[in-house]
């Protein structure tokens, strides 16, 4: 479902992605972990272009992210393009990004109306059906500065689904929660990998990379430093530099 060859990415001077090479499997969990600043987040918002590669390759569903390869040569899509690429991946940010003058049932309904000319009736039963999925069926007519930060999670994670996309990338999707809210918000997060999603998780959270992770990565200083399974990794990392992340985060 993904696949990173060399993937490079600079901020001017600053190499924050220095050759990423990632593959993850349709219906698979792949967990990102590393200390902040290893390029995880910026990894994430290459995947879906939201941040322009400057080298390398990126594929969804076997389609180049981005770009349209002629030759050896790569041009860069359409805005419009790559908007239509963007509609079959979901992504769930730290902050929730919620429409504050919407309900939780119009922020959920507002993408499937305007970006595929869902009816609004449609796109009502659909938003209902996902709220009472991640367990909001009572709080569609609930303003975001009515709800809990892990309810507005829960809620951007619904809007996310609405679109009915092919991959889920979470960016640290509890790390703007209070601890006692985390649980609530990787239950849905739970329940959507025991239905097949695709996800891509970058997170501290190990207990859940452990449990329902397939995959695990660990990356620091813009590289992937060690892979594997995520019982494995945690339990007897190969590398040195993975070994002393672990023992200030397990």
């Amino acid at each position: 479902m993904v696949r990173a060859e060399r993937v490079h990415k600079n901020f001017g001077s600053v190499k924050v992605l220095r050759g990423i090479d990632l593959e993850v499997s349709p219906g698979e969990v792949c967990c990102v972990v590393g200390p902040s600043g290893s390029g995880k987040s910026t990894l994430l918002r290459c995947v879906n272009h939201l941040e322009k590669i400057n080298a390398g390759r990126l594929y969804v569903d076997g389609e180049l992210v981005g770009y349209r390869q002629r030759g050896s040569k790569l041009y860069e899509m359409r805005e419009r393009e790559v908007a239509a690429q963007r509609r079959d991946i979901g992504m769930v940010f730290q902050r929730f990004n919620l429409f504050p003058h919407m309900t939780a049932a119009e922020n959920v309904m507002e993408a499937p109306v305007q970006v595929k000319g869902l009816r609004r009736a449609e796109a009502r039963q659909r938003a209902e059906e996902l709220l009472a999925r991640v367990g909001l069926a009572d709080r569609m007519g609930n303003y975001p500065s009515q709800l809990s930060g892990g309810q507005q999670q829960r809620v951007a994670i619904a809007r996310a689904l609405a679109m009915d996309p092919k991959l889920m990338l979470f960016d640290e999707p509890t790390s703007a929660l209070d601890p006692e809210l985390v649980g609530e918000v990787l239950d849905v997060m739970r329940a959507l990998a025991e239905d097949g999603m695709t996800m891509i998780v970058v997170t501290h959270e190990m207990g859940f990379a452990r449990e329902v992770g397939d995959s695990l990565v660990f990356m620091d200083d813009g590289l992937v430093v060690e892979a594997g399974d995520p019982r494995e990794v945690l339990a007897n990392p190969r590398q040195e530099r993975t070994r002393a992340f672990l023992s200030k985060v397990l």
